[in-house]
C-alpha cells in the first residue's frame, strides 16, 4: 500500500521545526538553519543541487531513504512562498529556481486559486484550496502507487497528523536550541493519535527518529 511519509523532517532538541519571525530574508526563521546543517554536506544533499562530492555515512542514509519510491510531494503554502494571502501576481514559481528539486508532481495547500506551474525536471505544482484530504488524494492518484512526501512545514504536518494520515515521520533531532519558533510536536497525544517509534539511530550530525502509524 503506498504511504504518506515525512522524511527528514529537521527539529530542534526543544522540539521546534522552525524559528520564530520567518521571513523572506529568514525562509526557516531566526536561527532555523541550523536544524539542518546534518544534511548540508551528505552526498544525497549535495547530488540533489548540482555538486559534487559529500559525506556517505548514516545521515546521508537516511537523507537518501527520503527520495526512495516518492511518486508525488505535498507542500503547504509557506514552503513554496513568502508570502500570505491572494497570490500578489504569478511570479513566485517557489524557492528553488527553474529547475526545482522534486521532478515529480506537487500540490501546494492555499486557500487562493492558481494554476498549475510546470517547471523544468519534470516538477509541476499543483494548488489545492479544498484541504489536506483533498490534496492527499490528487497526491496518491498522481503518485501511480508510489509513495507522498510530505514536506512540510511545521502546520501543515500538525495537521496531517491529528487527522492520522502520516503512516511514517522520519525526524531528524538537530542538536540546536531555538527557544522560540513553530513546536512540531507540542500538544499532540501521539500514542492515542496511534503512533510508535520504531527506529531511533544516532548520525553524525542528528539523532534519527522513525514514528509510524500502528
Amino acid at each position: 500500500m503506498p504511504k504518506l511519509r515525512v522524511n527528514s523532517f529537521a527539529i530542534s532538541i526543544d522540539g521546534y521545526g522552525a524559528g520564530p519571525d520567518q521571513s523572506l530574508q529568514d525562509p526557516l526563521g531566526v536561527g532555523g538553519e541550523r536544524l539542518h546543517e546534518w544534511v548540508l554536506s551528505t552526498l544525497t544533499f549535495r547530488r540533489l543541487f548540482g555538486s559534487e562530492g559529500g559525506s556517505t555515512g548514516i545521515d546521508d542514509q537516511f537523507a537518501a531513504r527520503g527520495f526512495d519510491n516518492i511518486g508525488a510531494w505535498i507542500l503547504g503554502r509557506n514552503m513554496f512562498a513568502p508570502s500570505r494571502g491572494a497570490w500578489p501576481d504569478d511570479q513566485w514559481k517557489g524557492w528553488w529556481g527553474d529547475n526545482p528539486p522534486y521532478h515529480v508532481p506537487v500540490f501546494v495547500l492555499t486557500h487562493h486559486p492558481r494554476a498549475s506551474i510546470e517547471m523544468d525536471g519534470g516538477t509541476v505544482f499543483h494548488f489545492v484550496t479544498d484541504g489536506i484530504e483533498a490534496a492527499l488524494q490528487r497526491a496518491m492518484a498522481a503518485a501511480q502507487g508510489k509513495d507522498v512526501r510530505l514536506g512540510g512545514g511545521v502546520a501543515t504536518i500538525r495537521q496531517y497528523l491529528s487527522a492520522r494520515l502520516i503512516d511514517e515521520l522520519h525526524l531528524a533531532i538537530s542538536p540546536a536550541l531555538l527557544g522560540r519558533g513553530e513546536a512540531l510536536l507540542a500538544g499532540l497525544d501521539l500514542p492515542a493519535l496511534g503512533y510508535q517509534c520504531t527506529e531511533h539511530v544516532g548520525g553524525e550530525g542528528a539523532m534519527h527518529v522513525v514514528l509510524a502509524k500502528r
